[in-house]
């Protein structure tokens, strides 16, 4: 699952875009202060960073989508195992009658226990094609709810940009820990996704 979900630390290599500001409209400094007469508007950050590893482990979506993916490759996998099994056993039980068999017996049992062997791997096969189709779909759906939710925040709170970082695969060397905003885009993802399983 972990290689499921790999696309989001290669976003960690580069940058996510979320809004369309462009950083030439405050000068090209990661940080703008705002300052009316005598008061000083708090430091308004514009680029931020995700913890991608923090955000995978405890987003309760991904939880669920990754419980419900593993246990759909477990099924898969015992059913591959059983129809596996049940081949081999005719496989032998055919090695020990073969000597007692007719020549036209033998071919027979082969050409249709090489049917049988087509027919597994094309099993294997499509049952793998599909995981993956539901495996990239998954994906697809859990990059929309993240980007969906960082383009609402980025544009809330003046953010030109929101990076990601991963231990696994990291893109940013380093990083301010006053600029992270993990934990408040973790409650806020979770939030939404408790009020949609209601």
């Amino acid at each position: 699952m972990n290689k499921a979900f790999a696309w989001i630390a290669k976003v960690g290599i580069g940058m996510l875009v979320v809004t369309g500001m462009s950083c030439n409209q405050q000068g090209t400094s990661p940080a703008s202060v705002s300052t009316t007469g005598d008061s000083t508007q708090a430091n308004t950050e514009t680029i931020v960073y995700v913890n991608v590893d923090t955000l995978l482990e405890k987003y309760e979506y991904f939880k669920d989508v990754r419980t419900k993916l593993e246990e759909k490759a477990k099924k898969a996998q015992a059913d591959l195992q059983s129809r596996g099994t049940a081949f081999q056993r005719e496989v032998a039980d055919y090695q020990q009658k073969a000597a007692t068999m007719s020549a036209s017996d033998r071919q027979s049992t082969e050409e249709r226990l090489a049917r049988k062997q087509d027919e597994l791997a094309r099993h294997n096969q499509n049952a793998s094609t599909s995981f993956a189709q539901e495996e990239a779909s998954e994906n697809e759906k859990l990059y929309a709810r993240i980007t969906d939710y960082l383009k609402k925040h980025a544009k809330e709170n003046g953010y030109k940009f929101v990076l990601t970082y991963s231990a696994a695969s990291p893109g940013v060397l380093y990083a301010d820990e006053s600029l992270e905003i993990t934990d408040a885009v973790l409650t806020a993802l979770n939030a939404e996704y408790a009020k949609e399983k209601k």
